[in-house]
């Protein structure tokens, strides 16, 4: 027996609590806009998860573990391309890292990629009984009700959360507490203290951590509740205890964007507004015309993959760019050596966006591009 319907009407945990009373075995497919996941179930029991979401990928998830560098990612991916295996496999055959370690990634990828769900203001379902993929092995199985006990504790805190970092664009600063902040911070918390001594938003150590926005959110949060860092006031958002004024201000930045060719970030803007009012005619009419326009514009342009980018600009005048993250996350990428192909394989992002990404920064003189035999 199978059940479609919307997480609007049926909420993600109830559709849970469905398939583990029943004890169904079978994927859940769970979409909203591009976003596609599929969550793999047991006799009840959730023992796998797949996302086309490019931060859930095992690649991205090694290295936010620092498991592999991205230089190592990269080899590995290309010799996946020649010899057909999976990423992880040949990560360990070539003693990268050990099986316990490719375990750990993956069983943390699945939890990640269905906790990400819970945040989701809509979306569409449907239970497929009796699908299941056929060379996917049961190496663990976790029951349903933790599942949701986590998925609703994770909602809780991020409307917490949000009371303090308003949105994604959010920066920080260090407050300087005790004569070593680094002292006692594992790895991640050193990470994100470098990001903020930096300047960056939240939006933008998302990409660097790789790391779901939730996920950055919560670290940072941690951090600030532990009083090493504070919202940097004089460039902190609007709260959004005022809807109406949040709708208006997302949508004049999805039209300034859209007049930028920033079709990503148009986007993003109108989603922001629908996840306040999702009737809004206004965004979802804007909504179609970014959709439209971003696939218009790489329907025009094919980008030489092959060929080496450079920057076109000194670095000083970059400072003065408005960027956004997924376009500072790019740039910061371009070091003369890698092609095009090359940066793909190690972004945080889907191939279309990075390639809409390189395509913008090519229109607007940042970058060039050189042949990969011209030194």
């Amino acid at each position: 027996m199978g059940l479609r319907g919307d997480l609007l009407t049926m909420g993600l945990p109830d559709v849970l609590q469905w398939i583990a009373a029943g004890r169904k075995t079978g994927t859940l497919h769970v979409e909203r806009a591009s976003l596609r996941k599929r969550i793999f179930v047991n006799d009840g029991n959730i023992f796998s998860s797949w996302s086309n979401d490019p931060r859930e990928s095992l690649g991205q998830f090694l290295i936010r573990l620092r498991l592999v560098t991205e230089e190592q990612l990269f080899t590995a991916l290309l010799a996946q391309e020649e010899k057909g295996r999976l990423i992880g496999s040949i990560l360990v055959s070539d003693g990268v890292m050990s099986e316990e370690d490719l375990k750990r990634a993956l069983k943390a990828k699945a939890e990640e990629t269905l906790y990400d769900l819970f945040l989701w203001p809509s979306g569409q379902f449907e239970f497929r009984e009796g699908e299941l993929p056929d060379d996917m092995l049961i190496t663990y199985e976790t029951p349903v009700t933790p599942v949701i006990l986590e998925g609703i504790r994770r909602v809780d805190e991020w409307r917490r959360i949000r009371e303090v970092f308003p949105s994604m664009e959010t920066t920080l600063r260090p407050t300087g507490a005790g004569a070593d902040p680094a002292a006692g911070l594992d790895p991640a918390e050193q990470q994100a203290l470098a990001l903020v001594r930096e300047g960056r938003t939240l939006a933008e150590m998302s990409l660097e951590l790789r790391r779901s926005d939730f996920e950055t959110a919560a670290l940072l949060f941690d951090l600030h509740g532990r009083g090493l860092v504070e919202v940097d006031d004089s460039r902190a958002s609007a709260p959004p205890s005022d809807p109406v004024g949040a709708i208006k201000e997302f949508l004049k930045l999805a039209y300034q964007r859209l007049q930028e060719k920033r079709f990503d970030a148009a986007v993003k803007a109108y989603e922001d507004v629908l996840s306040l009012d999702r009737l809004n005619q206004h965004a979802k009419k804007g909504m179609i015309a970014a959709l439209e326009a971003r696939a218009q514009r790489q329907t025009d342009r094919t980008l030489p993959r092959d060929q080496i980018p450079v920057l076109a600009v000194p670095l000083a005048a970059l400072t003065r760019e408005p960027l956004d993250p997924q376009e500072g996350f790019v740039l910061s990428r371009v070091n003369g050596e890698w092609d095009v192909q090359s940066i793909l394989k190690v972004c945080p992002m889907g191939e279309d966006a990075a390639l809409q990404i390189f395509v913008r920064l090519l229109d607007r003189n940042l970058i060039a591009l050189r042949p990969a035999n011209r030194h």
